[in-house]
């Protein structure tokens, strides 16, 4: 019998929307080459792979080239599968041990709540050459535990972004993340995030991103409850609640593919 293998897409109400992610249900561990090799064949910007323990599932999180700390859409789309089969109840919590601690997601109004640490980004020191890497001038540059984050003048900006990739795939960090207010009445802020130096040119949805920029627009616009856009050619809405140390992000999913590994 094969291993089960689904494809979601996470921070979206509709198909072909949001960030795609698989999600493999284990019934027994399998080494990380393995799951790296999946991932590789998945060609997605995660895979996401579940083992069940006592109480929780154990939960990892691969690009097609690396093994990652943290990934949101990911998370967000196991849960659903989680619920979506039948494997939890829909009243119970879903509970994950990652590397990055435990992770809680809930259903909530339609909407499922993420529980995660939060990542204000600190302010640092401008980066040589970064405005000849993005082709403009950042109006605020600083770092979280993984990303790089650049506050530009509008959102006009982020949307036409067009930056040199080879050039951030050499910076020391997970991936760049660039954002601006938003114009729109519908959302705070909007944002992208390249990681060429994780094998995602562009990511179409970043959740783990959001645990920095919840924390900076919340600072910026002095509102506890934000939601975000992440203007990439998919797109997709995260709502953010920063919380002390922890953030609260919430989205929407939709399974667009079932099917099991055969290898």
């Amino acid at each position: 019998m094969g291993i089960p293998i689904s494809q979601v897409d996470a921070f979206t109400d509709r198909p072909f929307a949001g960030n795609p992610a698989a999600v493999c249900v284990l019934a027994a561990a399998r080494d990380a080459r393995w799951m790296q090799q999946v991932a590789a064949e998945m060609n997605l910007s995660e895979t996401a792979f579940l083992l069940r323990r006592d109480g929780h599932y154990d939960l990892r999180w691969f690009t097609p080239t690396v093994e990652v700390d943290l990934c949101g859409h990911a998370t967000l789309a196991s849960a659903h599968i989680l619920w979506e089969s039948g494997r939890l109840p829909a009243d119970r919590d879903a509970r994950f041990e990652t590397r990055s601690g435990l992770l809680v997601a809930r259903q909530a109004g339609g909407w499922i709540e993420m529980d995660f640490p939060a990542d204000p980004p600190s302010e640092m020191a401008p980066v040589d050459g970064l405005p000849a890497m993005l082709g403009c001038e950042p109006a605020w540059v600083g770092k979280g535990r993984f990303d790089l984050f650049v506050e530009l003048d509008s959102e006009e900006t982020v949307r036409a972004l067009k930056p040199r990739l080879p050039a951030l795939a050499a910076l020391p960090y997970r991936g760049v993340v660039v954002t601006a207010r938003s114009s729109s009445a519908h959302f705070d802020f909007v944002s992208r995030f390249f990681g060429p130096a994780s094998g995602i040119d562009e990511d179409p949805v970043t959740g783990s991103a959001h645990c920095s920029l919840g924390p900076f627009w919340r600072r910026r616009l002095g509102r506890d409850e934000l939601v975000g856009f992440q203007a990439s050619a998919r797109g997709g809405e995260v709502r953010v609640r920063p919380s002390g140390e922890r953030v609260i992000l919430a989205g929407k999913a939709i399974t667009v593919l079932r099917g099991e590994l055969c290898a």
